[in-house]
């Protein structure tokens, strides 16, 4: 049969797979939300037709299932379209397309960036990932001896070593609070960041989503707490861009970085930072130049950092646009959909121990849990032959996303119970 009477032959489902095969990304995105107008997002996240669609605006390799998407996720075709076509546009002429045509063409991409999370411009940054971006806080903010940064056991790596670096350097304490996994409730949560804090805290730094097992904190409610008493707040919203619907006005935060790479669609090698406008003036910028005095800047004087690349801020630019084209809340609906088959296949597996709760309030896209060693033996060299790729070892976190197929994470689960002994 050939490709087009197979297409003639099916109902709306096939319409929307033929518009799949076109060869604008973001047409294809636009015209799938098109035929759900009006229907709830969770409705949407079990369409499996609307999602086929959306798939084949992505060039993934479907010989390897990938289930780390929280860490680097594949972009759309038309953010690889457009990396190539700024790429060539910015070597006809280097110093004349780079800086003289496409420089401008930045303060478009920080507008919509902007726009979309809900702040003005002029406290928005561009940065090269969420770590720089939380780096330029971390090493910008003052602070001295005996100042104390509360955070948790479980923040990302980077993050405690830049604080420990100034704890060696400049004497301030850093505190790091434990709490357990999968935790009670969102309430328990902020209460533990609340009996830490002492006359002597001056910063509180948490992530929004945390790395490893994708536990959702409060965010509003410990920005709310801290600002009552003074304290400034860092939160890491480097799982937070595109996974989660949000917008920054609603946080109460003071800084907030993000990575687009992750979950928002963006090329590798791009970041922002959120910077509320009565801390501009408080924070020293980390890279300067000759206008880091240039206070009229405003965010803009913390993205100084030498020639960078046009074609990957383009590229971020065409990664909203595609998330906006399918809508934040579906783009949630569906990864959270994945996410609870997969906590469901992982509760029904005796050796794991799931560090996921059940409360659909406190996860998002990501399930974690733990595997005896010699389980997570076999599994790995059984997934090794089937080229899965996921992340951790013992501790397993799985990180769909809208390209995800639900055969993936069963396949995966398959695996486990294959690899059980005895």
């Amino acid at each position: 049969m050939q490709r087009r009477d197979l297409f003639k032959n099916v109902t709306q489902a096939g319409a929307l797979v033929s518009a799949a095969f076109q060869n604008d990304a973001l047409l294809r995105a636009q015209t799938a939300s098109q035929t759900t107008f009006g229907r709830p997002a969770d409705s949407v996240a079990v369409d499996e037709d609307f999602w086929l669609n959306i798939r084949h605006a992505f060039t993934v390799d479907r010989n390897l299932i990938n289930l780390n998407n929280g860490g680097v996720s594949p972009s759309p075709k038309i953010v690889m379209e457009t990396e190539k076509r700024y790429l060539e546009i910015s070597n006809m002429g280097p110093s004349h397309f780079m800086w003289g045509v496409l420089g401008p063409e930045i303060e478009t991409v920080r507008r919509r960036l902007a726009r979309s999370f809900g702040c003005d411009t002029e406290e928005m940054a561009i940065t090269r990932n969420a770590s720089e971006a939380l780096e330029i806080v971390q090493l910008g903010m003052d602070l001295k001896a005996g100042d104390e940064v509360l955070t948790t056991n479980q923040d990302y790596g980077r993050m405690i070593t830049t604080w420990e670096q100034r704890s060696r350097r400049e004497g301030i304490v850093l505190k790091q609070i434990p709490f357990p996994v999968p935790p009670p409730s969102l309430d328990d949560l902020a209460e533990r960041i609340e009996r830490a804090i002492t006359a002597k805290t001056k910063v509180i730094h948490i992530c929004h989503v945390t790395n490893r097992t994708g536990q959702v904190f409060p965010v509003r409610k410990i920005c709310q707490m801290a600002r009552a008493r003074g304290i400034e707040t860092v939160v890491d919203g480097a799982h937070m861009h595109g996974q989660i619907p949000f917008r920054i006005d609603e946080l109460e935060c003071d800084f907030l970085a993000g990575s687009p790479h992750k979950w928002l669609f963006a090329p590798p090698g791009c970041g922002l930072l959120y910077i509320r406008d009565e801390m501009l003036d408080r924070l020293w910028p980390t890279i300067t130049t000759e206008a880091w005095t240039n206070r009229g800047l405003k965010a803009a004087r913390f993205m100084q950092v030498g020639t960078n690349s046009r074609a990957v801020l383009e590229g971020m630019g065409a990664g909203i646009r595609f998330a906006q084209a399918i809508g934040a809340e579906r783009v949630f609906g569906r990864i959270h959909e994945l996410a609870r088959r997969a906590r469901k296949l992982a509760a029904g597996i005796p050796e794991l121990e799931l560090l996921t709760p059940e409360d659909d309030r406190l996860y998002g896209g990501l399930v974690a849990f733990r595997m005896p060693k010699p389980l997570f033996e076999a599994f790995a060299k059984k997934a090794a032959g089937e080229k899965m790729w996921v992340y951790g070892s013992l501790l397993m976190r799985i990180a769909t996303h809208v390209h995800t197929r639900p055969q993936d994470v069963e396949r995966f689960f398959e695996l486990i119970r294959a690899s059980r002994v005895g």
